[in-house]
């Protein structure tokens, strides 16, 4: 490949190498091959010369390097789009576990720096259609022979590249208990464990609950084995400290075998990887009764699609295995340790028309004292979500009036009348740039208490796979709903009377459901007849 400076009426089956505009609004792009139209255009234009490219003999195009390479790395659930401006970009064509071999990965990016190729981090999750990787040409062409090197680079038994997909696993799961210990710590915790296989398409098939004890937990893991099923998670009532401890004991007195206890990664340090015959053993680590992200989540992805673990996968893990803290450990770090706290704003929605109330603003309705509305915002002031934005529009002055001496900021809806769409847009659009997420609340629902709103912020991980957070009582969910910065484009959409539900269908996948023990998450005024009847708030 030659790259020089032509005189413009030369340049015809050039590369361009830089975009020109040559009147009429006409743009000769870079990437673009001269035409005998072309150089007249340019001539015209006054521009005398160009930068442009001549391809030698066996040089290929960058879209076709791009396609080459790409097809070869390519493998098992992944697709190729057609290449163009010298990129290829492969997609997942089911969900479940990217795979990637690092070394070979980095022998191909190695081979000459006109070839990239980069990829998501190995084992993320993927979503059927989503981008895993991208083959780059930094230049307009590459000789074949370097092509043919980085697709050599890239070789193996295996492809380079590969989802695998979620194989609809079977656990079962052992819970162990010490005197005084509480029922619902265990429900949730095995709540938890229940969303976490959902969530990677399996179930959690079996739950057994026993004594702290070798005996009695070696019994249980046998008879999940011997049922069947495709793994098996003992969750302690006190964590794995020692090889000696009740968990691997029980799986050495079941004949099973203990490949390795703790890994790299915090939270999740405390993790065991044992096997029965082909059934792994997982001692799940105390950070998982959270649904917040931790190493257990990296190594249960893994086998839920059918992916060996072994003791060197789990040593291998310590570089990026510093997670942010899960709320609520017995030994969390020193606090000015901590990585920076999510940043999550909620949103009020309070600028709808109250048209099932026949007449009152349902919002200025007072209940205890004080409009409704008031103690739906003061909820949120007590709790640890801010800003706190409020959107108002209908009778703006009187909500603004209720309002009064609270530290909120105001967002105007001036179509608020087309539905609650536009208030959420509004909402959204208001937002600061450095906020990480959004609980978005309806400023009709005052039973709800600021420890719930505490739940979901605790729950939320901008960094994870789960980017909405819903609260649940009684298998029933209920509001406010935390969104994720990485919905807001999608949520500056909306509009009329089309709230955020289709958007929580549509993400079913990254949702995460924090259970609450109060229906107070489904609670709201629309009648007269509902007001009427209404418990005390508190």
């Amino acid at each position: 490949m030659r790259f020089e400076e032509l005189a413009a009426p030369d340049a015809t089956g050039a590369i361009l190498a830089h975009s020109h505009r040559v009147g009429g609004g006409l743009v000769l792009k870079k990437g673009h091959v001269v035409t005998e139209e072309d150089t007249r255009a340019l001539v015209a234009a006054g521009i005398t010369r160009v930068a442009g490219v001549r391809l030698d003999a066996g040089d290929l195009g960058e879209d076709e390097a791009a396609r080459r390479v790409a097809e070869v790395i390519a493998g098992p659930h992944l697709t190729v789009a057609p290449a163009t401006t010298g990129r290829a970009n492969v997609f997942a064509t089911t969900r479940g576990v990217f795979v990637v071999s690092r070394d070979r990965l980095d022998a191909l990016n190695g081979v000459d720096e006109a070839i990239t190729v980069a990829t998501v981090a190995p084992y993320d999750v993927v979503e059927i259609g989503a981008m895993v990787a991208t083959v780059k040409i930094i230049p307009f062409a590459v000789p074949g022979e370097i092509v043919a090197r980085a697709c050599a680079a890239a070789g193996g038994e295996t492809q380079l590249l590969a989802t695998a997909p979620f194989a609809k696993k079977r656990a079962g799961l052992v819970l162990t208990m010490l005197p005084g210990t509480h029922e619902a710590p265990l429900a949730r915790a095995a709540e938890n464990q229940r969303l976490r296989m959902a969530y990677l398409d399996g179930e959690l098939a079996r739950e057994i609950r026993v004594p702290h004890e070798a005996g009695a937990v070696a019994s249980a893991i046998d008879a999940l084995v011997a049922e069947g099923l495709d793994l098996v998670l003992v969750l302690g009532a006190s964590a794995i400290v020692d090889r000696r401890d009740v968990v691997p004991a029980a799986i050495e007195r079941i004949g099973g075998v203990v490949e390795h206890l703790g890994m790299p990664v915090d939270p999740g340090n405390l993790l065991l990887l044992g096997r029965k015959g082909a059934t792994p053993i997982v001692g799940v680590p105390g950070c998982a009764r959270s649904l917040q992200h931790s190493g257990f989540d990296w190594i249960l992805r893994r086998l839920a699609a059918s992916l060996t673990v072994t003791r060197g996968d789990l040593t291998r893990l310590g570089a990026g295995g510093l997670l942010a803290e899960v709320s609520g450990r017995p030994s969390p770090r020193r606090a000015e340790s901590l990585p920076r706290s999510s940043r999550v704003a909620a949103l009020v929605l309070a600028a709808g028309m109250s048209r099932r109330m026949g007449g009152p603003n349902k919002l200025l309705a007072e209940l205890d004292g004080a409009p409704i509305v008031r103690q739906v915002v003061e909820t949120f002031l007590a709790s640890k979500a801010g800003p706190i934005f409020v959107v108002v529009g209908h009778q703006a002055e009187l909500v603004r009036a209720a309002l009064e001496g609270l530290a909120v900021r105001f967002v105007e809806n001036a179509a608020y009348e087309e539905g609650l769409g536009t208030s959420l847009r509004a909402g959204v659009t208001a937002l600061e740039g450095d906020v990480d997420g959004v609980l978005v609340a309806l400023g009709d629902m005052p039973w709800i208490r600021a420890e719930h709103v505490d739940a979901l912020i605790d729950a939320f991980d901008p960094a994870g796979p789960y980017t909405i957070c819903v609260p649940v009582h009684e298998r029933k969910r209920g509001h406010p709903v935390l969104w994720s910065s990485r919905h807001f484009g999608e949520m500056r959409k909306l509009g009329g009377d089309v709230g955020a539900r289709e958007l929580l269908e549509s993400h079913a996948g990254a949702v995460r459901t924090v259970t609450v023990d109060d229906a107070a998450v489904h609670l709201d005024v629309d009648t007269p007849e509902m007001l009427a009847n209404a418990p005390r708030r508190r």
